[in-house]
Parts: C-alpha cells; structure tokens; sequence
C-alpha cells in the first residue's frame, strides 16, 4: 500500500506540472487577450482626441467613427468577460 501510495503521489505531481503549465499558458491567452483590448481602447482614446480637433462636416464623421469604434470596443470587452466567467 504505501508502494501504491508513492506511486499516485508521484502522478498527483505530475498533474500538477501539467496544471501549472496550463495555467500558464491560460494566463498568456488571457494577457493577450488584454493587450488587444487595451489597444482598441487606445485607438478609441485617439479617434476622441482628433474629434476635439475638427469642426463643422468632419465632426459628424469623426463622430460616426468614434461610435463605430467605441460599439466594437464595447461588445469585445463585455464577449471576453462573459467567455471568461
């Protein structure tokens, strides 16, 4: 019996590597994952920033863009959040 014992503690251990490098590569998916999000989020923060710059008929489709962006933006974070949980 403790010979059975060591043997499952020594797969129990095995599982472990192989739980800790899923983990990690989970952890890289989801890293990634951020960083888009970060970037769309960063194309959005300088679509409202040129937006500031323009008047009269450019405002309007600056506008349409930055909504078109933001929307985008929106349903990524809020897909990711919901294939996460």
């Amino acid at each position: 019996m403790a010979a059975r014992l060591k043997d499952l503690e020594s797969e129990i251990r095995e599982l472990e590597v192989i739980a800790d490098k899923a983990m990690a590569e989970v952890k890289a998916e989801y890293q990634e994952e951020i960083n888009e999000l970060f970037l769309k989020k960063e194309a959005v923060q300088n679509k409202l920033l040129k937006i500031r710059e323009v008047t009269g008929n450019a405002w309007e489709d600056m506008k349409a863009g930055v909504e078109m962006s933001w929307e985008a933006f929106q349903d990524s974070v809020k897909s990711e959040l919901k294939n996460k949980k």
